[in-house]
């Protein structure tokens, strides 16, 4: 899906800071929240992982850049709770009130009507066994689609529509894309794309730049040579 959460490829944030030693959690709240997610999924409130990360992708977009890691996790939980039937919207907020939240605050959280259907996993892990060959192999110039999702996606939109050449293909893996929304996990060929940096971002890109991204079957059409 198109949003904020969708920031890989943008310009205009600064270098990526790195913090020297930097601890697990830098707040009690936040090991709360790692806790509280996994409980949630082993009583499977989330369903699943591509379930849990579009309802982050979902979240207030304010909240997407203020709130933080766990901040962001914790919009995603309440969406979850909230469509899942455990809490109401009132209670949450009537929570956050008697915590000191002021009435007018923001909420992170953004929950949809209908909700998706909850589904797990048909089997341990995520790599899948299917009947039909892979469509590329190794050296395959391909080229990734236009479409966006609207839903989940694990196809960043910097690399859409660009030029690429498969370099690893690893099996059938669950789709995302469907998973996301209890449509099924629909498993997909998984392959390692190659991008020159000039093909995303233009002549300016750095000299001999390559992205590396793992990309599924449906995101990838054959490269029609040019005439």
């Amino acid at each position: 899906m198109n949003g904020i959460h969708d920031l890989g490829g943008c310009h205009g944030f600064g270098p990526v800071e790195v913090e020297q030693d930097e601890p697990a959690f830098h707040a009690r709240w936040e090991a709360s929240v790692f806790a509280m997610m996994f409980a949630a999924g082993r009583a499977g409130a989330t369903g699943n992982a591509d379930r849990f990360r579009h309802a982050i992708e979902r979240i207030d977009p304010a909240a997407y850049l203020e709130d933080g890691y766990y901040g962001r996790w914790l919009g995603g939980l309440e969406t979850l709770f909230v469509e899942a039937g455990l809490i109401s919207r009132a209670d949450l907020d009537g929570r956050a009130r008697a915590l000191g939240a002021a009435p007018s605050a923001r909420v992170a959280s953004r929950t949809q009507s209908p909700a998706d259907p909850v589904t797990g996993y048909s089997a341990s892990g995520c790599r899948r066994a299917i009947a039909t060959p892979p469509r590329f192999t190794v050296g395959s110039a391909v080229e990734t689609t236009l479409t966006a999702s609207p839903g989940h996606t694990r196809l960043p939109g910097y690399a859409r529509g660009r030029p690429g050449t498969v370099v690893a293909e690893h099996g059938a893996w669950v789709f995302p894309d469907t998973h996301a929304h209890g449509q099924g996990e629909q498993p997909a060929y998984l392959y390692t794309v190659a991008f020159d940096g000039r093909d995303l971002w233009g002549p300016e890109s750095e000299a001999g730049t390559v992205v590396h991204l793992d990309l599924f079957e449906p995101y990838l059409l054959p490269k029609v040579p040019c005439s």
